[in-house]
């Protein structure tokens, strides 16, 4: 392979780094999340030009966050540049208080969830982002610092699969030294400078000081990465584990809770069982990370102790033994989510409703409970024989008006009211197993 340290990158090059991050559409059509800065600029110019060679197109994605008074010009500016530029801007800015605490979690947060957004009302499947080769050797060595085992060492994935669409990262064999060429070559000299990528007050630019310190010790960010890309195969390969045994040992219900046999569990690997157990609990919780190693370690000893109490709760879970198998379902006290009725919601990180409201009539969904469970049987008896097992039932989306219930899909209930539920669906922020998308 040639050595094209300092060059910029390419087409033919580009469009190998896209290989392997596919399938895309005949015609793809994608999303790139452009923050006006060097690498987002670069990224959005070589997206442009490899979508348009196979008749697709792009658009870039610009986040005003918000947190700074300069952030809606610069914003704007950023739009104009790549209008210029024939790429379509689209500005999504975020609305609410400044966050108090770990302001960049939180912009972060706010950031993908106003790109995913975008991405599911306007159907695109893809949003590729600017991280290269620099910023993955700084977040294995941020994770190493933190003590990660394999998933944290396998640092930032070049494909990530959420419910609704993919996030590609073809850049991260790229540095940055690169990136600058490539802009350069686009004749575009303009770019945002972020100051916060200059404060030392974040860990991740304390570790970018470190570098060249680093670099003469051997530690490279091309070695780094090298170390990030074996410890990805290394999870892929425990993910797989992982899939074939919830495929053989989990059943998981529409209403959100799920079976999961023991005896599988047992007999399978401690760590794929380990695994299996937080992928679950993330699934049903409406999680975006695993619990605490040890937490979930006692949760395993838990499960074949002879003595199992009453249960255990994690990560927003209720689990419960059952004969020769788990029941695992959310905890009531953890769904606290109170959304005002409108026509299409996600409820709980749990589940996608769709609903029809006549004229100005309100109304809310939030968890069932034991006193809407009540009522429910109380005005339809037959409710009583639901196989939707007991402890499952008061966390289950229900409608309500004030404090009259109008109706649980789930169960079946339903009472004559100017808002209905035309549809419900088990659609949690973190599938059971990697998700798969059909491309036509």
């Amino acid at each position: 392979m040639p050595d094209l340290a300092g060059e910029p990158v390419g087409a033919d090059e580009f469009a190998s780094l896209m290989a392997p991050l596919g399938p895309f559409e005949s015609q793809p059509r994608i999303a790139v999340a452009c923050s006006g800065g060097r690498d987002s600029m670069a990224l959005t110019l070589l997206i442009r030009d490899w979508a348009a060679a196979r008749g697709g197109d792009a658009t870039a994605l610009i986040v005003d966050h918000a947190l700074r008074p300069e952030s809606a010009a610069e914003a704007g500016q950023v739009a104009k540049w790549l209008q210029s530029r024939g790429i379509a801007p689209r500005i999504l800015r975020r609305c609410g208080p400044i966050p108090s605490a770990d302001i960049q979690a939180a912009a972060r947060n706010a950031r993908y969830t106003l790109m995913s957004d975008w991405c599911e009302a306007n159907q695109c499947l893809h949003l590729a982002v600017g991280h290269h080769l620099d910023d993955q050797a700084e977040t294995f060595l941020l994770r190493l610092a933190r003590g990660s085992g394999v998933d944290g060492l396998a640092a930032i994935a070049p494909v990530s699969e959420t419910r609704t669409m993919r996030i590609v990262r073809p850049l991260l064999r790229i540095p940055g030294e690169r990136l600058a060429r490539t802009l350069a070559q686009f004749d575009m000299p303009d770019y945002v400078e972020d100051p916060s990528n200059r404060d030392s007050a974040f860990a991740r630019v304390r570790m970018r000081r470190l570098a060249s310190t680093l670099g003469r010790e051997g530690m490279t960010p091309r070695r780094l990465a090298d170390t990030a890309a074996r410890m990805a195969r290394a999870r892929a390969a425990l993910e797989d584990a992982v899939a074939g045994l919830l495929a053989h040992a989990a059943v998981l219900h529409a209403a959100g809770y799920c079976f999961i046999q023991t005896m599988p569990l047992r007999a399978a690997p401690r760590e794929v069982a380990l695994r299996a157990l937080a992928r679950v609990l993330i699934c049903i919780g409406g999680r975006d990370y695993p619990p605490r190693l040890e937490r979930l370690e006692r949760l395993y000893a838990w499960l074949f102790a002879v003595d199992g109490g009453r249960g255990r709760t994690l990560s927003g879970c209720r689990v419960l033994k059952r004969e020769s198998a788990l029941l695992i379902c959310r905890e009531p006290a953890a769904a606290t989510s109170v959304l005002a009725a409108r026509d299409t919601l996600d409820w709980d990180n749990r589940f996608r409703l769709r609903l029809h409201v006549r004229g100005q009539s309100r109304g809310e969904i939030r968890r069932l409970g034991n006193a809407g469970w009540r009522r429910a049987v109380g005005d339809a008896p037959a409710l009583k024989s639901t196989p939707i097992p007991a402890p499952a039932r008061p966390s289950l989306p229900a409608l309500w008006s004030s404090s009259e219930l109008l109706a649980v899909p789930h169960l079946g209930y339903c009472r004559q009211a100017d808002i209905t539920v035309e549809k419900i669906s088990f659609s949690p922020k973190r599938p059971l197993i990697t998700a798969r998308f059909t491309l036509h």
